[in-house]
């Protein structure tokens, strides 16, 4: 039997977690108005003369302001001096007042009036210039298309030059969420190998894996969660209906949470029972090529060099150096921070180069069709001294979490 799988209840294990989020520390005004002083100077550099910003995570990152995307038109705009001008339905004023941490200028649109029209008035009103305008590339079509069509004299480019280059770098205090996020969920992944036992469903471990990050002080419990058993783990992101679990099968569980809007995005494989010598073949392999992506990971290293030493491994070991089956389909890892999946990418043909503070997933599953999946995926953190893991790798096939 692997190590540290099976021989415990939900009930036990729910009883051993306690809430760890008592010493977290939110992020603080100071830190949203040094967001704000470095997208000014990303947008001088660029000629850019405001910067839109729409509700959802680039309005959250750069003022604090939590407010979801809607059909109404709710967002900031962002000038080159730091100075902020709202947008905002007149009848959401009030609630609107109630988050906004960074304080500044409401301008208010009735429900008959277009908002697309105040946006260019805000303009004019600043300057009787007609410059470049970058709009947040998380902007629905409609919205793009409203103020383009209503604000023709103005140059509109993708504001994610601005927005990504500032989110992909997190500071010291983002890194410290992110840290104990990651440290919830690794206690929830080792919680849910331990209840596992023949019969029992994917939904039956959801449900498990949703109470424990709850009891470990996240109140809304997972952001996500993916429990495959047997050949339903060759699907990266699942089925539609998973199989009840079965002596001797594959598993993968992948789940998250949300601590201060940052996530957490941990996966684990193993077998419940004792694992076939093809699945440990694979196992190992997998171990060895998410540690050679990890040892590429240098500073000033293109994202892209990280996905090459990835599938250099795998084509040594006699799969796909590319995308084929068997072998990886996917890119090697991904950003997280706000968002789940963010800037930067690694991923093959990817220039950008990794630097101090950026976070990202290693996870280079390696898929047999028709038999089983293997996904290890931790992430790490960019260091003066190089890469950082948040969460110790698996172990070994017979004892994953390294009892």
């Amino acid at each position: 039997m692997t190590i540290g799988i099976g021989g415990s209840t939900a009930a036990i294990e729910l009883e051993k977690i306690e809430n760890r989020t008592h010493d977290v520390q939110p992020i603080q005004l100071e830190e949203y108005l040094e967001r704000i002083k470095k997208a000014t100077g990303l947008m001088k550099e660029l000629s850019v003369q405001a910067i839109y910003l729409n509700a959802g995570t680039n309005l959250y990152y750069f003022t604090g302001t939590k407010w979801n995307a809607s059909e109404r038109m709710v967002g900031a705009l962002l000038f080159d001096d730091g100075s902020l001008e709202y947008i905002v339905p007149k009848f959401e004023e009030g609630t609107f007042k109630k988050y906004m941490k960074v304080q500044a200028n409401i301008n208010c649109w009735e429900e008959h009036e277009s908002p697309y029209i105040l946006f260019g008035k805000i303009l004019n009103d600043r300057s009787s210039e007609y410059g470049r305008i970058a709009i947040d590339e998380s902007s629905p079509y409609f919205l793009v298309d409203g103020v383009a069509k209503a604000n023709t004299s103005y140059a509109y480019i993708n504001a994610q030059q601005i927005t990504a280059a500032c989110r992909m770098q997190k500071s010291k205090n983002e890194i410290a969420i992110i840290q104990k996020a990651k440290d919830i969920t690794m206690e929830v992944q080792r919680a849910a190998a331990k209840i596992l036992r023949p019969g029992i469903t994917a939904d039956e471990v959801v449900d498990f894996i949703n109470k424990a990050h709850i009891k470990a002080g996240i109140p809304t419990g997972s952001y996500f969660c993916i429990v495959l058993f047997t050949d339903d783990t060759q699907y990266p992101h699942g089925v539609s209906v998973p199989q009840p679990l079965k002596e001797n099968d594959a598993v993968i569980i992948d789940t998250g949470c949300k601590l201060e809007g940052y996530l957490s995005d941990i996966t684990r494989s193993y077998t419940y029972g004792t694992p076939s010598e093809e699945y440990t073949k694979i196992w190992n392999l997998e171990q060895k090529v998410q540690f050679a992506a990890f040892d590429a990971a240098k500073i000033e290293s293109s994202c892209g060099s990280v996905d090459d030493a990835a599938r250099k491994t795998l084509a040594e070991a006699g799969l796909s150096p590319d995308y084929d089956l068997p072998g990886l389909p996917h890119r090697v890892g991904h950003g997280t921070g706000l968002d789940i999946h963010e800037f930067p990418y690694l991923v093959r043909g990817s220039e950008i180069k990794l630097k101090e503070g950026m976070v990202v997933s290693n996870e280079p599953m390696i898929c047999i069709p028709g038999k089983f999946g293997i996904r290890h995926e931790d992430h790490f953190y960019m260091t003066e001294n190089g890469a950082k893991w948040f969460t110790t790798p698996m172990q070994s096939v017979e004892n994953p979490f390294g009892y």
